[in-house]
């Protein structure tokens, strides 16, 4: 066995290119776990958290006895959730597929790179192009009038503000999240599908039995990783519509947190309800993961 001298020898190029990269997650994404002990204490930002009394779990009460305005921001995160899952998550694969049968390498560079595009544009252009398009004053609306044709609005309505976020993550990142399936599709095997052609099979059982077999190891984890952020919905693109629709529609868990703890100033509610959210998304990765060791797969990590 190599002591562990000669490990640093012979990968200390790599360790260094890791370094600043695990010194940012140590300092942005650890090291502030620390601060959920705000969730015991009745947190005043001017005696810190080591002067702020604690308090059990009374910051828990919201929780525990099903505060209205919790079970409604937790309702609507759990729609949100099942949405974006159900018909968000499918889309990249679909979309993978088929710039993946593309024959000509020309349009399926340009394809990619004008879905890429939307990925790089912040949520304030995008909400601000979506108003601009379907708002009351919009071009929609605009085009209609000058038709003489009933008008209508999807932005501002509470009704349709969930079918509204989800449009804007499809219009934004499908493009972008095919990335990792098209890798995926670059290492299926030639010779499996060559044989399944000569077999006679169809474009529709080539696709079934040899392409998302190959990827599917790709599918699950990435599925499992999303389960994990799942109660994370979209907090900056939420917060910008949510005055126009009401929170009655639009709270969600992580609005709740910036509502109660930011503006209210009831720190320790929000931290109770933030710890809470990030124990049930590990919960869902383990649980996921495990389900998936069942079926045969790998997932996060192997058994």
């Amino acid at each position: 066995m190599r002591s562990l001298r000669d490990r640093w020898r012979r990968d200390r190029v790599l360790l260094l290119l890791a370094l600043p990269g695990v010194t940012v997650l140590l300092l942005f994404h650890y090291l502030p776990l620390g601060g959920n002990v705000i969730a015991f204490q009745d947190f005043q930002p001017f005696l810190g958290i080591w002067h702020s009394p604690y308090v059990g779990l009374d910051n828990f009460e919201p929780v525990l006895t099903g505060d209205p305005v919790f079970l409604n921001a937790l309702v609507n995160t759990l729609i949100i959730t099942l949405i974006q899952v159900v018909f968000v998550f499918p889309l990249p694969i679909c979309l993978a597929l088929i710039l993946n049968a593309t024959v000509s390498e020309r349009l399926k560079r340009l394809s990619q790179s004008i879905l890429y595009m939307p990925h790089f544009l912040s949520w304030v252009i995008v909400v601000a192009l979506f108003q601009q398009m379907f708002g009351n004053g919009g071009m929609l609306n605009a085009w209609l009038r000058s038709a003489d044709l009933s008008t209508f609005s999807v932005v501002g309505v509470p009704e349709l503000f969930k079918l509204m976020i989800t449009s804007q993550v499809i219009w934004k990142d499908t493009g972008w999240s095919t990335i990792i399936f098209l890798a995926a599709l670059s290492r299926v095997d030639p010779a499996q599908m060559e044989a399944a052609v000569v077999d006679g099979a169809s474009a529709a059982r080539r696709l079934w039995h040899v392409t998302l077999p190959a990827i599917r190891p790709v599918i699950v984890l990435l599925l499992i990783l999303r389960l994990g952020d799942s109660l994370s919905v979209g907090f900056e693109q939420i917060i910008l519509q949510q005055a126009q629709v009401g929170a009655g529609a639009s709270e969600v868990l992580d609005t709740y947190v910036y509502n109660h703890g930011i503006v209210g100033g009831d720190w320790g509610t929000a931290a109770a309800v933030g710890l809470i959210k990030g124990m049930v998304g590990v919960a869902l990765v383990l649980g996921a993961n495990r389900l998936a060791h069942a079926l045969g797969e790998q997932g996060v990590y192997a058994k």
